[in-house]
């Protein structure tokens, strides 16, 4: 960040921060004299439209392809800043593993704008901001801790982490590898795993925060990508013969009704057989029915949509 600052300076350039995050941020490190930044350098993003595009160099959120993140915005052509011929934007960062896909997506889109971008793929443009290991062996002999509790990171970095620690002197029992929730006390100069709180993610959807399950989002992932079928029947529970239906609708399976036509059969012969097996109940008479055309569906076509029956007593 500084560097940006010092490089725009020397070349009579302004600087506009863009994205709330990268405004709160850099304004806490410039109060706290972290950040330098030389005098008449920083301009105020809705004034730097009416300066020269060669005069002017906005820093934005979202090197990580976040889609509400202001560099996104400007690549799907949704933010008041128009990138096109001539421009150069620079990605200084490394991908984050998962992110892949968000930051190429980004890429190609400002490139197809006619921006000349630059990231660590193509240039040595990025500086870690997490130590490497050289860095924490430095720390370590620094402080000298007597116990270390690793943080941010997948468990192999955890491990990693401790594996270091104990290298400088750290007892191998005072080096703590914890999860999200683990309780830990602190007593005698020594830490100590004594609990684990049961945690886990808490979703917003709309206006509700934390109703919606793991199941839910697991049922709209199927309805997204495999589509709905409903089985409507009324029934005679005394014999198993089916009195109305069986009627079949489907959303995101399959446009012609017609496919359904073989799996009518199975259904009837499927209900017929465990009435004679003694069912009598419409619950049990529904778990065939979903049975039935889940297989079928399975066998036929490969899928797993979401599979609704409805029996009712005639």
């Amino acid at each position: 960040m500084q560097q940006v600052l010092d490089a725009a300076h020397a070349n009579g350039r302004r600087v506009a921060f863009m994205g709330r995050s990268m405004i709160r941020n850099m304004t806490i490190a410039a109060d706290l004299g972290y950040l330098k930044v030389p005098e008449n350098v920083l301009i105020d993003s809705k004034k730097a439209k009416d300066l020269p595009d060669d005069r002017i160099v906005y820093m934005s959120t979202g090197s990580q392809g976040e889609p509400m993140a202001v560099l996104a915005r400007m690549a799907n052509l949704e933010h008041q800043i128009e990138i096109g011929e001539g421009d150069t934007v620079i990605l200084a960062s490394s991908l984050i593993p998962g992110n892949e896909n968000a930051v190429y997506r980004v890429i190609d889109g400002l490139t197809k704008l006619g921006a000349h971008v630059v990231h660590k793929g193509n240039a040595k443009v990025h500086v870690s901001g997490h130590a490497s290991a050289g860095e924490l062996l430095y720390c370590y002999n620094i402080l000298r801790p007597k116990n270390v509790l690793p943080v941010h990171g997948e468990h192999r970095h955890l491990y990693a982490n401790a594996a270091l620690a104990v290298r400088t002197g750290v007892p191998q029992k005072n080096t703590i590898l914890g999860q999200d929730g683990i309780v830990v006390d602190l007593r005698g100069g020594v830490a100590t795993v004594v609990g684990q709180l049961d945690l886990s993610y808490v979703y917003v959807d709309g206006s509700t925060v934390g109703e919606i399950t793991d199941a839910d989002l697991k049922d709209r992932r199927v309805l997204a990508e495999e589509g709905f079928i409903s089985v409507f029947l009324a029934i005679d529970p005394s014999t198993g013969r089916v009195v109305v239906g069986p009627e079949i609708q489907s959303r995101g399976f399959a446009e012609d009704e017609s496919v359904f036509d073989d799996v009518r059969p199975k259904i009837l012969a499927a209900l017929t057989e465990a009435a004679e097996n003694g069912t009598r109940d419409t619950h049990a008479f529904s778990q065939v029915v979903r049975r039935t055309v889940g297989r079928w569906v399975n066998s036929q076509h490969r899928r797993r949509p979401m599979i609704v029956p409805v029996v009712i007593s005639a």
